[in-house]
């Protein structure tokens, strides 16, 4: 038998949909959902939306009142056990009398691990764990990567026409896809806590590295502008300094960093065997800064090299219904590959129409 019901899985499964809300907001805490029952019904319901604001405990508590005493939370995460920028959970719990929690998952951050359900089990509260947790694992990969592994999730981002290819000879690649893609673009930036790119498009097209929907960013949260820039050629006149959010410059070569200082950047110089950044160093940097997420919209060199040293979690392609022709740029740079078992293999886990657009949703293969 089974030690959780259709009906725990049921109210696990709201607590899910109320977790996802903070998709846009929760960063760099993970995305969390609670819901409280008693009878059979819900009498309270709560996400953590902002960074900095209550966690989603406290909103089911708040939305439950009198009505949580008794009632048994489920939570897609160990409520936490420390004091941080708001107090512990699992205190708020005890304190509102409720008599079990469910947990998706525990919390590997070392400032709770564990000591969240310990702490409810000694007052006594029934604690059951593991309820749904490959579903609470997918919702918060960034949070659990950057905790578990030392490093951010990374996305990689392309936009290419169906022959695959990413830019004109000219470097010219505004615009390969249309409106809807480049809206849908801007959910990808808004769900990342950093965008990267390199120095060769900042040169080629300036852009603004921004969310600038503001219906799916209504607190203007702008993502970490992160710049690989190995001799610091960063222009101290590039758009992105005068605007909205930090950009940080990962360089080898600093000449140039007192002026991009007074315009706004800051410098991080990394030293290196190579002429090439380190990627894996970047990564560490970015998770030190609390980063869960990276959102990679480079050219066919990073976005080669993130792939090729298989720091790529997932991929998100859109395919525009064109064909650029042969002397173009493609996706990315990898090394002469020989043989087909030399290239990287992928699993697709989506393919959705996006606009005149299609977008490929997929992850490598495991090795």
């Amino acid at each position: 038998m089974s030690e959780f019901s259709s009906q725990d899985r049921r109210f696990m499964q709201r607590a899910l949909q109320l977790a996802e809300r903070g998709r846009f907001g929760a960063h760099p805490n993970p995305m969390v959902g609670c819901v409280l029952v008693r009878d059979d019904d819900i009498v309270g319901e709560g996400w953590h939306p902002l960074a900095g604001e209550a966690h989603a405990e406290i909103y089911a508590l708040q939305d439950a009142g009198s009505m949580a005493e008794g009632a048994t939370a489920y939570v897609t995460l160990e409520p936490c056990a420390h004091h941080g920028k708001t107090p512990p959970c699992c205190d708020a719990l005890i304190a509102a009398g409720v008599s079990n929690v469910v947990i998706a998952r525990e919390d590997p951050n070392p400032k709770v691990n564990g000591q969240g359900i310990a702490r409810l089990a000694k007052a006594g509260i029934t604690v059951r764990t593991g309820l749904l947790q490959d579903a609470a694992d997918l919702l918060m990969a960034g949070f659990l990567s950057r905790v578990s592994r030392g490093r951010p999730r990374v996305r990689l981002k392309i936009a290419a026409s169906l022959d695959g290819r990413t830019a004109m000879a000219s470097g010219e690649s505004q615009w390969i896809t249309g409106a809807a893609a480049r809206k849908d673009v801007q959910r990808l930036r808004a769900k990342a806590g950093a965008i990267l790119t390199g120095i060769g498009t900042v040169l080629a097209d300036d852009p603004a590295l921004t969310v600038r929907d503001t219906e799916i960013n209504p607190h203007n949260r702008q993502p970490l502008r992160v710049i690989l820039d190995s001799r610091l050629r960063m222009p101290a006149s590039a758009r992105m300094l005068a605007l909205a959010g930090e950009t940080l410059i990962f360089c080898r070569e600093s000449d140039n960093a007192v002026e991009l200082g007074e315009a706004g950047a800051e410098i991080v110089r990394l030293d290196s065997d190579s002429d090439s950044i380190d990627l894996v160093n970047v990564l560490e940097q970015l998770a030190g800064r609390e980063i869960n997420d990276v959102l990679v919209e480079a050219g066919p060199t990073i976005a080669g090299q993130f792939l090729t040293q298989r720091l790529v979690d997932e991929l998100v392609i859109y395919q525009a219904p064109k064909i650029l022709g042969s002397e173009t740029k493609g996706m990315a740079t990898t090394p002469g590959w020989e043989r087909l078992a030399d290239g990287l293999s992928l699993n697709i886990i989506e393919i959705t129409p996006v606009g005149d657009d299609i977008r490929i949703t997929a992850i490598p293969s495991a090795d």
